[in-house]
């Protein structure tokens, strides 16, 4: 996003010409396509075709499962674009179509790995008073209203020509150089780029780290009061969980509001590291679907049955785990004796609730 004037500046020249951009960005959106592709291909079947019930953590999967794969599939298009020296050879519509998949793939995953992060957060501390909010029907409503907001919020790069001839180098780029005239004057490109930062990236990152602290915070507690070896395995789970999600989004949006404040304000530019950050970004993909594997006991039991065609949870001990990003409650056997205390029972519900 380096905003042009009549000629373009030696900044953004230089960094359309930078050696280091068109090796890395080809090499790694390359393995990302390649591990993405068949990874979120075979989540997706097991998401959709072998995992029952559907709960609102598997919507959540699902969703990003078919996002990760649509950018996946238009990768190749941007691999093509650097390869050849940043020139954009595919036209019009398709620079919009994947530089809208591109950003729509990046946000629409931050938001969804939120949902996920508020849903595991009232599973875990507070499973009884909130059951009755972690409904699949709340899920997909909470999913129709972020690719809403996204679309919205996403329209100019769908509305506007993102190509732009740079003849000094004799190429066409594809949303490297944006035209000033895309939004209608300095203040709305202010509103524009801030509300990508803010809304779509600082208020839900801020929420993530918040529920996922407070999760892991009540799981240590559990494991340290009962001496629950699942809740100690949950308690990294989710710090691994937590660590993905800041390394591959945190960067590349700070980097972004650095860039766009200089570029703004003081006419100087952070493009070129921020290109090389949204490789971070890219790398989401292909780890989702190995977060789902060692995260998710539903998952990780269906990846068994189709490759071993065996259960491998057998023993109800085993069963009555629960995944990184299930909400389901279990129900409690009901021979307790005659003096179970509520306190004991919502305490026991919790730690079945607990990942």
């Amino acid at each position: 996003m380096s905003g042009n004037a009549s000629q373009l500046d030696n900044e953004t020249l230089l960094m359309l010409q930078n050696p280091t951009i068109a090796i890395t960005l080809p090499v790694v959106y390359s393995l990302v396509a390649l591990i993405s592709i068949p990874g979120n291909l075979f989540s997706l079947w097991l998401l959709c075709c072998h995992t029952k019930p559907k709960n609102p953590s598997v919507i959540f999967m699902i969703n990003l499962s078919i996002t990760d794969l649509l950018l996946a599939v238009f990768l190749p298009f941007q691999i093509s674009y650097h390869l050849q020296h940043n020139n954009w050879i595919f036209g019009k519509t398709l620079c919009n179509l994947v530089t809208l998949m591109f950003y729509s793939n990046m946000y629409s995953s931050i938001l969804t790995m939120t949902f996920i992060g508020v849903e595991r957060y009232l599973g875990v501390v507070h499973p009884l008073s909130t059951s009755c909010w972690r409904k699949n029907r709340y899920a997909v409503g909470a999913l129709v209203a972020m690719w809403t907001l996204l679309l919205a919020t996403l329209s100019p790069l769908i509305l506007t020509d993102l190509t732009y001839e740079v003849k000094a180098l004799g190429v066409v780029t594809c949303f490297d150089v944006l035209k000033w005239t895309m939004l209608p004057n300095f203040a709305t490109w202010v509103v524009f780029l801030f509300t990508l930062f803010i809304l779509l990236f600082l208020i839900p990152f801020v929420v993530t780290v918040v529920c996922y602290v407070a999760t892991i915070r009540e799981l240590i507690q559990v494991s340290g009061r009962d001496g629950n070896r699942q809740a100690k395995r949950s308690v990294k789970l989710a710090g691994i969980v937590l660590l993905v999600f800041v390394t591959c989004f945190a960067p590349n949006n700070f980097v972004l509001l650095a860039h766009m404040v200089n570029r703004l304000f003081f006419q100087k530019s952070y493009y070129h590291i921020y290109k090389l950050t949204l490789c971070l970004s890219c790398l989401n993909n292909c780890l989702d679907p190995f977060i789902y594997y060692f995260a998710s006991k539903e998952f990780y039991q269906n990846f068994q049955e189709v490759f071993r065609h065996s259960r491998i949870w057998s023993n109800s001990s085993e069963n009555r785990r629960e995944s990184i990003f299930s909400g389901q409650t279990m129900s409690m056997s009901s021979d307790h004796g005659d003096g179970t205390e509520p306190r004991r029972h919502a305490s026991l519900m919790r730690q079945e609730s607990v990942f």
